[in-house]
C-alpha cells in the first residue's frame, strides 16, 4: 500500500444522533462505503421521518443506545446544543474507550467532544462545506464537497478516509481557526440564499414570470467568474460609480422592498470598497457613490 494513501477503515458500526438534514445523508454516503448504520436518534415528528425515509431498517433509539451500539457515532445536532450533548453522554458513562465519536458542527474543533475524549473515545470534526435538504440528493452532492476536518494528529489518516469514503475532498482546518473558517462559509452560502430569495421576490414585483429561469444563467456566470477571478469579477452599477442608478435602485426598494435596503446598502459599501482597492472604481466616481450611499442611508432615500 502507498502510504501516502489514507488507510480504508475497517467496517464499522454507525450510528447517529440528531437525525436532521445532515445526519442520515452522510450515514447514508458510509452505508455506501460498506458500513452499516446500526441505530439513530431523534426527538421531532420530522427528524423521525427523515430517519425512516432515510435509514430504512435502521431502529429509532435514545441517544445512550445509540452510543451502546455504534462503533462510530456521528453528532449531528445544532451547534448550541452540542457541548451539552458531549458532557451529559460524558457524565452518564455512555461513552466506550476506542469509539470514533464526530461530530458535524463548522464552529467547533475537537475541544468540544474533550469530556468524551476523557472517557476514551477517538474525537473527529467533519464539516460538509454544504447546504442540506434532508433528502436523497444530499448524498450525490457529497460528491466531490470539501469537509472541514480538525482531529488530532495520531487520527488524521482516519479523518480522511472517512471523508474520502463519503465522496468529499479533506480541508484541514486548525481549531483556533474553526470560528473564522465557519463564519467565511455563512458570509457565502447563507447571505447568498437571502439575496437570492429577495431578488426572486422584487423581479415577480417586477412583472417576472419565471424569476428563477432569468436568474439562474445570471447568478451562475456570476458565481464561476468570482470563483475564477476574485475581485477583477466585480461589476453592476456599484464597479463602475454609476451613482444615479444606485440611488434609484434604492429609492425603489424603499417603496417596494423597505426591509432589503440595509442589505443593499451594505454590500453595495463593501462592493465599493474592494473595486476602489483594486483599481476598478475610479476615485472621482468612488466620492460621488459613497456620499450616494451615505446620504440615502442618512436621510431614508428622499433627496
Amino acid at each position: 500500500m502507498n502510504p501516502s494513501q489514507p488507510q480504508r477503515p475497517a467496517r464499522l458500526a454507525v450510528g447517529v444522533v440528531g437525525a436532521g438534514r445532515v445526519g442520515p445523508a452522510l450515514a447514508r454516503a458510509l452505508q455506501q462505503a460498506g458500513h452499516r448504520p446500526v441505530a439513530v436518534s431523534g426527538v421531532s415528528d420530522t427528524s423521525v421521518r427523515r430517519a425512516a425515509r432515510m435509514l430504512p431498517d435502521v431502529p429509532l433509539v435514545p441517544p445512550a443506545q445509540v452510543l451502546e451500539l455504534a462503533d462510530l457515532v456521528l453528532l449531528t445536532v445544532p451547534d448550541d446544543a452540542l457541548p451539552s450533548l458531549v458532557e451529559g453522554l460524558a457524565d452518564t458513562g455512555a461513552v466506550r474507550p476506542g469509539q470514533l465519536l464526530v461530530h458535524t458542527s463548522g464552529r467547533y474543533g475537537t475541544s468540544v467532544l474533550d469530556p468524551a475524549r476523557r472517557a476514551g473515545a477517538l474525537p473527529l470534526a467533519l464539516h460538509p462545506a454544504m447546504t442540506f435538504t434532508g433528502t436523497e440528493v444530499d448524498v450525490q452532492r457529497l460528491a466531490g464537497c470539501s469537509f472541514g476536518v480538525t482531529a488530532p494528529d495520531e487520527l488524521r489518516l482516519a479523518a480522511e478516509a472517512l471523508v474520502i469514503e463519503m465522496g468529499g475532498e479533506p480541508e484541514w482546518i486548525a481549531e483556533e481557526n474553526r470560528p473564522l473558517y465557519h463564519a467565511a462559509l455563512a458570509l457565502g452560502a447563507n447571505h447568498l440564499v437571502t439575496l437570492v430569495a429577495q431578488s426572486m421576490e422584487l423581479l415577480a414585483e417586477a412583472g417576472v414570470e419565471h424569476p428563477d429561469r432569468m436568474l439562474g444563467p445570471l447568478l451562475g456566470a456570476a458565481l464561476d467568474n468570482a470563483l475564477r477571478s476574485g475581485d477583477a469579477a466585480l461589476t453592476g452599477p456599484v464597479a463602475r460609480g454609476d451613482a444615479g442608478t444606485v440611488a434609484a435602485h434604492v429609492s425603489e426598494l424603499r417603496r417596494h422592498a423597505p426591509g432589503a435596503v440595509a442589505g443593499y446598502l451594505a454590500m453595495a459599501r463593501a462592493t465599493a470598497d474592494r473595486a476602489l482597492a483594486h483599481g476598478l472604481l475610479k476615485p472621482e466616481l468612488a466620492e460621488d457613490l459613497l456620499g450616494v450611499l451615505a446620504d440615502t442611508e442618512s436621510d431614508g432615500g428622499d433627496r
